[in-house]
């Protein structure tokens, strides 16, 4: 026994020497494991050494010794091959976790050791993911840690032990105890920690499992991420203050680091850098003071940032939504329902997450922070959309609800990007923006007027916190300039929306409503109008009247802060309205001068009610007459029917309080829709004005909005026609501009089955239909067929080739914008095809786009099945007809006929009465023939169309091989058919002119159709109708409306039984819907002469196409370069400005298209057709005023454009619906139209473009700009700036007068400029047909091949290297140094051009990489890369697009670093690892189908390309892709799933 000293000095401790025995030699374990191996067996012994191990790992880690021998038996049988370290590791690491826990999950959770601790999904999970293993309760019994040690551990050492403790006179606090107990617990956790990595760290010199390697990594990142996770429950401020890191804490992270270093090792690649990019080790947020770990945090940063930009546009920085076209919403969220998914657009802005992923939604919105450049770019969108007038369609999808307005349990909203505080900030803009303008003494009462209705729109939705808003707005005039408010403009916008519940709960109800209410009370300013005695003035002048009015009404406990003098001048009011409604006088609103309109605007804010009332009485002034009875009513049939008057002009409604608008409405529609009395046209043209006047806060889906209002109202026929009426012909483009003509589509179609096999109802059933042909015309952007998705159309015969022939447009003009679309094509053909036998001509099919033409290619002619079937039946129906139709006929026969005649037979009831005729049609019983087709069903009426249509064209073949002249045959058919429409009005004009049209591969049905055409009885109906409608304005007319007859309006066929009197329904209206589908196939015939002259004929019948800019525009861009320039000239003539006023054709243009010698247009006039677009589409960069700051200064032309012109109202530019819109849209009018090829035009802008920089900035320093571009080259040598003459086209011009200001004009900066140009040109290059789209893409790659820095031989890799780097990877560099190099402006032209550009057309941009091949240098390859790069994230949901851009991206890998490539310079692997990272980056992120998740991984096929290319590139680079292949004993993507096939492609 040893003897035991005890020391009682204070700095000494108490040491007791135990009589142990010393424990055996390490080598000693060898012999005795041997003994145990020849005693039990090796399998048997495998699983329990394992076992024990772990456990002594556990229990021992902290005792130094006993540590280390554990590591010597751990090499010893690795030695002999006894560790299976694929279930030693996982099951080590699950046992370290287990003890980690806390008190309460261990004791719940504490497992077995065992061997089978593989992870089963194989995905690398989050760090967040991972269960905190680092939060520790103090003395935990159930944890093998509180054990670990209890003999002599060196770690106890530290502290007295508990025996000591006990022994001690002194009672320690609890609170020190607890401190104590943890200090011990974390130090254990080091130890354990730093044991299990040095095991990790010998384990990984074997060759270990995927899978392995994923649950190692998984761990330490978790411990990395949690390494100062500490005890919970106790007090964080004192807990700081008393812990410290402490020497094993930090020995463990260094381990731990280690780990991390092997497994991302390049020359091993057990897991991919990519991992630790994804992982969010990065963002720990109480990172320890040390340089390893910062070391790594810093690499991940940089190769994070790297990997980014490949992820983005070249433009990201400035890329903002225009609002000219229209995307829909590719990668839908979770939890929305299949019809909103199909309504889901675009976001117009996304957020780049830190690794480049574009984001979006209501959570990543609610997150942006004021004043970051994610919210200035939000601003600027905002600001863009708020005075470009977008529809409300839009602003319902992107905005949120106010929190203080938001239902509770309402789910996120998808696709929303912009919150309350942004709309209410950039509202606050537009408002002091305005009033600038309005100070400058422009006249932009239109601008308010449009504003006002956007902005009752915004505060009615709930998307605006009123009370926030009023604060805002105080500080906001107060700060900017405390005499900006010189008018009564912010009163009168205020006083609009005071009746909405919102705004009056606030008023009423808030807490804050007296200050609120002091607050709006404090906009008040007299008025200075240099104009006392206009309507605007009287109206600013009386509205603080009205507001205080209304308030005083509101609440009594805020009537002490009114104004009593405005109070008092109410008074004026009532008088002035007592005068002009004394006795029986009514006001005379067509002769009303600018006093009294002003006044009754005034009237409109404080009395809604009467105002109403007293507008309904002038429109019934003119009381109410019987319509005469006629051949349509019984003698004792009454019909009461209002006499006109004139409707209410434009200028007096715009003036109307929205609470006058909307009780207007209201009443209208009762009017309308529910009385026993016909109401006026003066009525229904009031109604729809009212509804143009403000699209935004008045707009109704009008069926549904009747379906809801009382269902039995559709059920009136009446009812029925008035609304289809008002819709076909005055809201069709407010229904386009809303984006509800869809929803429309779906509503008339489902009326329209219910009508088609119904008996007799023809007139309700063809207006329909029509309505329908206009609607489907209209659609811009893809379309289902039907609302569920599934099963045939509901379409009529004609809607299906209609519905054929516009998605053939479309998808040449516009292009498919998404990739699921393009999947439904072929379902969707096939439900309009399932009950319809038409085939469409070769000469229709040609100018078909490949994708529908292939789909329709092979679909089998059966027209000779239907004249067979008509032989067959002939003598039978021959027989019906003659009993029915001969000159002495029974008349009781018709009844018999329809009752017991076949469905079969009936259908060629028209082409019996076409072969008795025998070219005599006096000949027939005309009336009993009308008779029966009146008496059938619509559809029966539509298949004797289309049946006659064939037989005719057949007997037209049989007379001409009986040896007559075509000349008779064709006077005489036309004869025949004048007696069908216009003697006996049988049928139809519009089906049967369509029917004939379809039938153009016949040689004579065209010859038929012009004939008709071009008959006197046609055009004088047409030039009657044009008569009696006036101006197309019809918003401009002020005479009384005359109603026309039924009979005489529709025919006797459509007007039969109906006695309902038509408003705006004519025959000759039916045309327009058919007119353009019949100028189609006359140039699809070449038939270009009859073409022209039918345009100048029904030129002013054209006029009134409720779409004749589109049908402009659409025929333009489907026959590009097909079309002669004298007929390009007369489809202009559509567009003449007597017509359709003010279309901003550019002042050269008409001379361009005009001229006799075509020439290509000089480069200005491009250039000035990109600052047009610049100035009007692109949203503006300014921050603080949405026009730059040069636009408020001389010369005011430019001012003047900016504030009168662009900002017109809704019904002024119905089609396209808004002035950006037409801005853009007559751009692409104009390069459609120009005599010259699609290459020299897009030479021409690629020019401009490449050279953007110098000639911008010199015609800055003509102006006497201070910039220069002297030194650039001292920049950067390697990369010449766009303004090196060397880099200069040979062929380039200086620059001319009209560009000397072009900097001045646009009022940015010249590097704000260059920007901004090379994004409009990318805009309207999208917008062209794909033959714009080959050129560029040859000319891009050309322009990029021929740069002479990377063909001169004598620049090194570096160079290049750097040069590309500095040219790609930041455009705001280049900017604002203006040393944008050629390369770098034709790729952020390529990148704005493929953000704008539709899905499906992104299939040609291979084109690029293949006219760059072959690659022969990294610099070349990662041009590549940057131009294809940021397409990939966008065609994640687009799997085999996706698959063809990355197999061409790879094959430029090949290029480079392939097996047999010779390089003059070695190239190292390590040059290219961001593009390794961004290829697994993106191959998740297309897994995913959107942002990476932690469960994220690369699809199968994905896995199987990679392989297939891997085995064409050198092994140090195959190396780095080891990972994306399909081989689960390599890659720990492949081993995640469960099973995966292991065959390449071939």
């Amino acid at each position: 026994m040893r003897p035991i000293f005890i020391f009682r000095n204070k700095t000494q401790k108490r040491v007791v020497a135990l009589n142990r025995e010393l424990p055996p030699r390490n080598e000693q374990f060898i012999l005795d494991f041997q003994q145990l191996l020849a005693q039990f067996g090796d399998q048997e012994l495998r699983a329990v050494t394992e076992s024990v191990f772990i456990s002594l790992v556990v229990q021992c880690s902290g005792h130094a010794p006993r540590a280390d021998f554990l590591l010597f038996a751990l090499q010893s049988l690795c030695g002999i091959g006894h560790i299976n370290w694929d279930t030693l590791v996982p099951s080590l690491l699950s046992s370290v976790s287990s003890a980690e826990m806390p008190m309460g999950q261990a004791s719940q959770s504490m497992p077995t050791v065992s061997s089978s601790g593989l992870p089963q999904s194989g995905t690398i999970p989050s760090s967040n993911a991972i269960p905190n293993a680092s939060s520790f309760q103090p003395s935990n019994p159930a944890s093998p840690l509180t054990s670990a040690h209890g003999i002599g551990s060196p770690t106890q050492s530290m502290i007295e032990p508990s025996s000591g403790a006990a022994m001690s006179p002194v009672k320690l606090p609890d609170q020190f105890m607890t401190r104590v107990n943890s200090s011990i617990r974390d130090s254990a956790i080091s130890s354990l920690r730093q044991l299990c990595c040095k095991i990790i760290l010998t384990g990984l010199n074997f060759n270990l499992k995927p899978t392995t390697h994923a649950e190692i990594f998984s761990h330490m990142l978790n411990w990395l991420v949690n390494w100062d996770q500490r005890q919970q429950g106790s007090d964080e401020s004192e807990g700081t203050k008393f812990w410290r890191p402490d020497k094993a804490l930090t020995e463990w992270l260094h381990n731990c680091l280690d780990v991390i270093w092997l497994l991302v090792e390049q020359d091993k690649c057990r897991m991919p850098f990519y991992e630790l990019l994804r992982s969010g080790l990065q963002f720990i947020e109480n990172i320890p003071d040390d340089e390893a770990l910062f070391t790594l945090i810093l690499e991940i940063h940089r190769r994070r940032d790297m990997m980014a930009m490949h992820m983005q546009m070249l433009d990201q920085h400035l890329h903002c939504p225009t609002f000219g076209t229209q995307r829909i919403l590719s990668l839908t969220a979770p939890n929305i329902s299949g019809e909103a998914v199909g309504n889901l657009r675009y976001s117009p802005i996304t957020y780049p997450s830190v690794l480049g992923e574009p984001l979006h939604g209501e959570e990543l919105a609610c997150s942006i922070q004021r004043g970051s450049l994610d919210w200035e770019r939000a601003l600027r969108c905002i600001r863009h959309a708020i005075r470009t007038t977008p529809s409300p369609d839009w602003w319902k999808r992107v905005l949120l609800v106010a929190p203080c307005y938001r239902p509770a349990g309402q789910p996120p909203t998808a696709g929303a990007v912009f919150t309350s505080e942004m709309i209410s900030e950039a509202t606050i803009c537009r408002i002091i923006e305005l009033l600038k303008l309005t100070n400058s003494e422009l006249n932009c009462w239109q601008e308010w007027l449009s504003f006002s209705d956007i902005f009752f729109f915004l505060v009615k939705s709930g998307c605006i916190d009123f009370v926030d808003f009023v604060d805002k707005l105080v500080i906001r005039i107060s700060e900017s300039d405390p005499h900006i408010l010189r008018t009564n403009h912010v009163t009168w916008l205020l006083a609009g929306i005071i009746k909405v519940e919102l705004v009056m709960n606030a008023l009423n109800t808030d807490a804050r409503k007296v200050e609120t209410t002091r607050k709006i009370l404090s906009f008040h300013r007299e008025d200075r109008n240099a104009d006392p005695n206009s309507a605007q003035s009287i109206l600013l002048d009386f509205v603080s009247s009205c507001q205080n009015l209304r308030i005083w009404s509101l609440n009594t406990s805020t009537r002490e802060y009114l104004n009593g003098e405005q109070l008092q001048k109410g008074k004026q009011i009532d008088e002035w309205w007592k005068q002009v409604t004394k006795g029986d006088l009514m006001m005379d609103y067509m002769n009303m001068d600018e006093r009294s309109v002003g006044m009754f605007w005034v009237v409109s804010y404080t009395m809604a009610q009467p105002a109403c009332e007293t507008v309904m009485n002038w429109l019934s002034s003119g009381g109410h007459t019987d319509l005469l009875p006629g051949s349509n009513l019984q003698p004792n049939d009454r019909l009461m029917v209002m006499r006109e008057v004139s409707s209410l002009p434009m200028s007096l409604l715009s003036g109307f309080s929205m609470n006058l608008c909307l009780k207007l409405a209201q009443q209208m529609e009762e009017c309308l829709f529910s009385s026993q009395v016909v109401p006026s046209i003066a009525m229904v043209e009031t109604y729809t004005r009212l509804l143009l006047i403000a699209p935004h806060s008045l707009f109704r889906s009008h069926i549904s909005h009747l379906a809801q209002r009382n269902p039995a109202l559709l059920s009136k026929p009446g009812v029925t026609l008035l609304s289809f009426e008002i819709i076909n012909y005055r809201l069709l483009p407010l229904y386009r501009y809303q984006g509800k003509t869809k929803a429309l589509m779906y509503d008339v179609t489902k009326i329209i089955a219910a009508l088609k096999g119904k008996r007799g109802d023809h007139r309700v059933f063809r207006l329909a239909e029509n309505l329908c042909m206009n609607v489907i015309f209209s659609l811009r952007d893809f379309f289902s067929v039907k609302r569920e998705g599934k099963g045939p159309t509901e379409f009529t015969e004609t809607l299906n080739r209609v519905t054929v022939m516009t998605l053939a447009i479309l998808i040449k003009t516009r292009g498919i914008a998404d990739a699921d679309h393009v999947m439904y094509l072929p379902n969707m053909l096939e439900q309009i095809l399932a009950t319809s036998q038409h085939i469409w001509s070769e000469k229709t099919l040609r100018y078909f786009p490949p994708i529908l033409r292939d789909a329709l290619a092979a679909r089998i002619d059966k027209r000779a099945l239907v004249i067979q079937a008509w032989q067959q039946a002939e003598t039978t129906v021959i027989n019906q007809c003659t009993q029915l139709l001969s000159p002495s006929a029974d008349p009781s026969y018709v009844t018999t006929y329809i009752s017991h005649s076949f469905p079969q037979h009936r259908q060629y009831l028209c082409a019996g009465a076409w072969t008795l005729m025998q070219g005599h049609p006096e000949s027939i019983n005309s009336t009993n023939l009308v008779r029966v087709l009146r008496e059938v069903s619509p559809e029966e009426v539509t298949a004797n169309i289309y049946t006659m249509v064939d037989v005719l064209l057949h007997s037209i073949q049989v007379e001409r091989q009986r040896g007559h002249l075509i000349q008779d045959i064709l006077l005489k058919t036309c004869a025949n058919l004048a007696f069908f429409i216009w003697t006996s009005e049988l049928l139809p004009l519009d089906i049967l002119l369509l029917a004939l049209s379809d039938r153009d591969d016949d040689p004579h049905a065209l010859s038929i159709v012009i004939s008709l055409l071009d008959r006197q009885e046609l055009q004088q109906r047409v030039k009657l109708y044009c008569l009696n409608c006036g101006p197309p304005e019809h918003w401009l007319r002020t005479t009384p409306f005359k109603r026309t007859e039924l009979q005489k309006a529709l025919g006797n066929h459509l007007s039969w039984k109906d006695r309902y009197p038509p408003f705006f329904d004519d025959i000759a209206a039916r045309l327009l819907a058919v007119f353009p589908l019949i100028i189609y196939r006359l140039i699809e015939n070449d038939a270009i002469d009859n073409t022209e002259r039918l345009l100048t004929i029904y030129s002013q019948f054209l006029a009134y196409h409720p779409f004749r800019f589109s049908f402009v525009r659409d025929i333009l861009a489907y026959f590009y370069g097909h079309l002669p320039g004298k007929l390009v000239v007369r489809i202009l003539s559509i567009l003449d400005a007597q017509k359709v006023p003010k279309i901003p054709f550019s002042e050269l243009f008409q001379q361009l298209v005009s001229a006799t010698n075509p020439i290509c247009p000089p480069l200005d006039y491009f250039a000035n057709l990109l600052l047009e677009l610049v100035n009007n589409v692109i949203p503006p960069l300014n921050s603080n005023t949405v026009r730059p700051p040069p636009r408020t200064q001389t010369p005011p032309t430019n001012q003047v454009h900016a504030s009168t012109e662009s900002l017109k109202a809704f019904y002024q530019i119905q089609d396209p619906g808004t002035y950006t819109q037409l801005i853009l849209e007559t751009s692409v009018i104009e390069i459609l139209s120009l005599p010259v090829p699609a290459s020299q035009i897009v030479s021409s802008l690629v020019q401009i473009i490449v050279n953007i920089q110098p000639t911008v900035i010199q015609s800055n320093n003509l102006r006497g700009a201070p910039n220069s571009i002297g030194g650039q080259g001292s920049v950067l040598p390697t990369s010449p700036s766009g303004g090196s003459t060397d880099s200069l086209s040979a062929s380039r011009s200086s620059p001319s007068a009209n560009t000397s200001n072009f900097v001045w004009r646009s009022g940015y900066t010249s590097e704000q400029l260059s920007c901004l140009l090379i994004q409009a040109c990318g805009l309207l290059l999208s917008q062209l047909p794909a033959d714009f789209h080959v050129q560029l893409y040859i000319q891009a790659s050309q322009i990029i091949k021929d740069s002479w820095w990377l063909t001169d031989g004598k620049r090194s890799c570096g160079e290049l290297e750097s040069a590309v780097k500095y040219a790609l990877l930041d455009p705001s560099w280049a900017a604002q140094d203006n040393t944008s190099t050629a390369i770098s402006n034709i790729i952020a032209l390529l990148h704005s051009f493929f953000s704008n550009l539709p899905q499906e057309w992104l299939e040609g941009t291979h084109v690029i990489i293949k006219n760059l091949k072959p690659v022969t240098s990294v610099a070349m390859l990662r041009i590549a890369f940057r131009i294809m790069g940021p397409l990939l994230p966008r065609l994640a949901n687009a799997h085999s697009l996706f698959t063809k851009t990355l197999s061409v991206l790879l094959s430029v890998l090949v290029d480079v670093f392939g097996k047999n490539t010779q390089l003059p310079t070695p190239i190292e692997a390590s040059e290219i690892t961001d593009l390794i990272d961004f290829l697994h980056h993106v191959v998740h992120y297309e897994g995913q189908g959107g942002p990476v998740q932690p469960s994220s991984k690369p699809k199968p096929d994905i896995l199987a390309l990679f392989a297939a290319v891997s085995e064409s590139l050198r092994p140090d680079v195959q190396h780095l892709l080891s990972h994306l292949k399909p081989d689960v004993n390599s890659s720990i993507y492949a081993a995640s799933y469960p099973k995966i096939p292991h065959n390449r492609p071939q």
